[in-house]
């Protein structure tokens, strides 16, 4: 199992979960409870599944590509570490992996 940290975006909230190898981030949050609304089904229509990405964690992720970085200029809150996290799968080396919710995601969960 991958165990991946959510912070709330005030940092004050952290929420544990597992998922498996090749899971999906953005589904693996969605349902954990978090505030990601990813309505794109993972086309990168949109911004709204964006996480910032610990400073620490960044680098191991493979890189975005050229279609995520565009969507990333959208997103609100975007920060240097920013992701969208439709497109981050998980693997055995992101085990500990932790991201924030950012502060302006939108949610149309009710969560």
């Amino acid at each position: 199992m991958v165990k991946v940290t959510f912070l709330s975006s005030d940092g004050e909230t952290q929420n544990d979960v597992e998922g498996a190898p090749g899971d999906n981030l953005l589904r693996l949050g969605q349902a954990n409870g978090q505030p990601l609304e990813g309505t794109c089904e993972g086309q990168m229509a949109c911004s709204t599944c964006h996480v910032i990405v610990d400073a620490d964690w960044f680098d191991r992720l493979p890189p975005a590509s050229e279609e995520e970085e565009d969507m990333l200029d959208l997103a609100a809150g975007a920060r240097r570490t920013s992701r969208l996290s439709c497109q981050i799968d998980l693997t055995e080396e992101l085990d500990g992996l932790i991201v924030r919710i950012p502060a302006e995601s939108r949610n149309m969960q009710g969560v």
